[in-house]
């Protein structure tokens, strides 16, 4: 089969010319757009998470062989997680060749982090069909590039240090509020303030709840002592 100049445009920005392209169609397959003679991309995408997740296990070991095991876990999970896997789909404009239903489309479904992660995780599952593991792991290396040489000594989620820090201190767990709301039903912007119980607080806004919350943490985080 042929792809669409878009389609071949996006295999130039990921690096990859597919021997089997219908692999790629299907990794840029929402469950929106599946039928029953159109497959998604979900059970490539449990498949990528686990080649990616290889690739970075063996990587973070590589690049500090002499790192304890409590410093690589979070590192790997920072690399591997939802977030990162829709940063890498947004450098390469992976949203533009996804194939949505009408409901994703007028919702931003092209822009929204779940869809770009999972996206993400589908195509590198195709390539590791399309061409073995070793194409598959240059290829994340690559695309995740300095991340791997740059993540965080200690790269636990700000939320996770915030509470840690709290229960070492005898307090209760830290509290999250949604304090404000903006933007279009589609794209929405969401503030969320992270309070401690000793009256400390601080506000964030992000894209999404989940990403509001880290950064409220990591901003309260940032002006406690110790």
């Amino acid at each position: 089969m042929k792809l669409s100049n878009d389609l071949k445009a996006f295999e130039a920005r990921l690096g990859h010319s597919f021997a089997q392209p219908e692999l790629l169609l299907r990794a840029l397959t929402h469950s929106s757009m599946s039928s029953p003679t159109r497959d998604d991309n979900q059970r490539l995408e449990f498949l990528g998470d686990r080649v990616l997740g290889l690739t970075i296990a063996q990587a973070v070991l590589d690049h500090d062989k002499n790192a304890p095991e409590g410093q690589l876990a979070p590192r790997f999970n920072a690399l591997v997680r939802k977030e990162t896997c829709a940063e890498v789909a947004r450098e390469i404009d992976l949203g533009a060749v996804l194939k949505l239903g009408r409901s994703e489309m007028k919702t931003g479904g092209r822009r929204k982090q779940a869809l770009l992660g999972d996206a993400m995780e589908a195509v590198i599952a195709a390539v590791y069909r399309d061409a073995g593991f070793e194409v598959a792991r240059a290829l994340i290396l690559r695309l995740w590039g300095t991340r791997i040489e740059t993540v965080e000594t200690d790269a636990r989620d700000a939320k996770t240090a915030l509470q840690e820090w709290a229960q070492a201190r005898g307090l209760t767990p830290p509290s999250y509020t949604e304090t404000g709301r903006s933007g279009p039903d589609h794209a929405p912007v969401f503030t969320i303030e992270a309070r401690l119980d000793n009256g400390e607080a601080a506000s964030a806004t992000a894209s999404s709840k989940r990403a509001a919350e880290q950064a409220a943490a990591k901003a309260l985080l940032d002006r406690l002592p110790g």
